[in-house]
């Protein structure tokens, strides 16, 4: 998958929370709204977000090194589940922090600047959603037949997954915010607006929950899609190789993935042709497989793997009958 989508993505949803954020802060001066507050901080606490995706995405392409032979491309897991970390703190906790405060002592939305809130929840909603639009269009191409929740869970790119529930989270936060604010200028009961502030902390923590959780699964090693195995494992067959014994993938980022295969050659091949053998597989398999980029092979017998297999349960020490 390219980083270019993932990469407008960001840009226009940074854009987007950027000058959402100052929108709502201004309407908290003016106003004291709860929502107002807690919805600025989530922007900022986006913006930030999209920053940390940059980052990862320039330190993802440092080339490999002594240190980290295999380079540095899961540096995008890593930012992207600090994503996770902000947007619950920042985000969902803070939210939550000043629901209680506004509820233990509520204050109603008064004064000339009353329709200001509402103004800004109007202008917020137009602008997140053309940075939701913009990670959709991007997302298109690479989500294929499945379903946006499968897409999230099973992209090994983290930027548009992330970019897709954290606007999505904003969206569904800017009409929570709306509805708390409308109903507190319509009862002129502040409780409202600390309700608005709590669901959107609520909705914050449950999408920080879900990032981490999925980053998480990145960060540990993912192994290549069933798919592209297929592929990796069809393009190994051939020009001296017999069959393949096991095969084992890990993505080292999204675009790179680590091939480690025992592979079955003749029994009557020389180091030669299991060295040409092994030459041409790989070459078919970066073919077959772009992201196929560091590859293993270990050349075998089946029938050696077979009887090794067969001896090993042998090999533990017998229990001896038990005496009457």
């Amino acid at each position: 998958m390219s980083t270019e989508g993932g990469t407008k993505a960001i840009l226009a949803a940074l854009g987007a929370n950027l000058g959402i954020a100052v929108t709502k802060f201004v309407a908290f001066a003016l106003t004291g709204s709860s929502s107002m507050l807690a919805e600025g901080v989530h922007s900022v606490a986006d913006s930030g977000n999209q920053l940390l995706l940059l980052l990862g995405g320039r330190r993802a392409v440092r080339a490999a090194d002594a240190e980290h032979p295999f380079g540095y491309g899961r540096s995008r897991y890593f930012y992207a589940f600090v994503v996770s970390i902000v947007l619950f703190t920042l985000g969902g906790l803070f939210a939550i922090y000043e629901a209680w405060h506004k509820f233990a002592d509520p204050h109603p939305i008064e004064g000339r600047w009353w329709w200001v809130p509402l103004a800004v929840l109007a202008l917020a909603i137009v602008m997140e959603s053309f940075s939701l639009r913009t990670a959709v269009r991007e997302s298109l191409p690479h989500k294929g037949e499945q379903s946006w929740w499968s897409f999230i869970r099973t992209s090994k790119s983290p930027e548009l997954p992330v970019i897709l529930l954290e606007d999505l989270g904003a969206l569904i936060g800017l009409v929570l915010a709306t509805v708390g604010v409308s109903l507190t200028l319509l009862t002129h009961d502040g409780r409202w607006d600390a309700l608005g502030s709590a669901a959107i902390g609520v909705l914050l923590v449950i999408i920080a929950f879900v990032l981490a959780r999925e980053t998480q699964s990145l960060l540990l090693g993912e192994s290549a899609e069933p798919g592209v195995q297929a592929l990796i494992r069809e393009a190994l067959v051939g020009g001296g190789v017999t069959s393949v014994i096991h095969l084992k993938t890990l993505h080292l980022g999204p675009e790179e993935v680590l091939v480690a295969a025992k592979i079955e050659v003749p029994s009557a091949a020389t180091a030669a042709d299991v060295a040409h053998a092994i030459d041409a597989a790989e070459v078919r398999v970066r073919e077959a497989a772009p992201v196929a980029r560091v590859i293993y092979l270990e050349p075998d017998l089946r029938r050696a793997v077979e009887d090794a297999a067969a001896v090993a349960p042998s090999a533990a020490p017998s229990t001896p009958p038990a005496s009457h």
